[in-house]
């Protein structure tokens, strides 16, 4: 069955993956990031390859932003099947570097923006006796290593907030978190802290695509009604 699929953080790595994934199975995706330029290109990608795509600029730090890309999608399509949280950062560094600007920029997009897209889908699933959360943590929600400490925590608060909405939702709506390991991306490219970005070298020397990720997302977005996935960690074989 085609569902409406909103996916944040959809101009690169996994969430430009799952869109192509998702529209490949058939499904309409609604593109959100804050890069326009990217989103169209993906969005003429899907076409061309004869599936469907709508684009907005989003920015997930901002309430207002995410519930207007969400109540777009609904009075586009007329329903909202899958909110895909994709959207995150993660500039590593240690707590002594004091990058306290890159601390409140973590937070803003891996935890508050997670809550936004909360809030925004939230009634339209509750409305509609049907929708689907699907949350990408990472493997840092369930450990920390050094340079990791806030990008950690904001994980394990994403992954402790989906937890939370799975056990308050309604039985209609399913919930899932898939956390990743190590996957290609542009994710290490916002790291500015040198002593950060030197532990990266040896940390990503086994990658899984993003892809890989896309395929876990599709597989609990497939399962019959009746069948929640609710949790995956996803990582490569060689990483321990």
């Amino acid at each position: 069955m085609s569902k409406v699929v909103a996916v944040t953080g959809a101009s690169s790595g996994i969430g430009e993956a799952a869109a192509l994934r998702l529209a490949a199975d058939g499904h309409h995706v609604v593109l959100g990031a804050r890069r326009e330029d990217r989103l169209t290109s993906l969005a003429e990608k899907i076409r061309a390859a004869g599936g469907s795509a709508d684009v907005r600029r989003l920015d997930v730090a901002d309430r207002h932003d995410v519930a207007a890309f969400v109540d777009a999608a609904v009075d586009a399509h007329g329903r909202l099947d899958v909110l895909v949280n994709n959207a995150g950062l993660m500039p590593l560094s240690r707590l002594d570097a004091l990058l306290v600007d890159e601390w409140d920029r973590m937070i803003d997009v891996n935890v508050r923006g997670l809550l936004h897209g909360i809030v925004a889908a939230l009634p339209h699933f509750q409305r509609q006796h049907s929708g689907h959360f699907v949350t990408v943590a990472s493997i840092a929600a369930h450990t920390v290593s050094p340079t990791a400490a806030v990008y950690a925590g904001t994980k394990h608060a994403a992954w402790a907030i989906t937890e939370g909405l799975r056990q308050e939702a309604d039985p209609s709506i399913r919930v899932t978190t898939i956390s990743p390991g190590v996957v290609e991306s542009e994710l290490a490219g916002t790291i500015t802290d040198p002593a950060a970005q030197a532990l990266m070298v040896g940390y990503r020397a086994n990658t899984i695509p993003a892809a890989a990720i896309a395929d876990a997302i599709a597989y609990a977005i497939a399962q019959p009604a009746d069948v929640d996935v609710n949790e995956m960690i996803i990582r490569p074989t060689r990483q321990r």
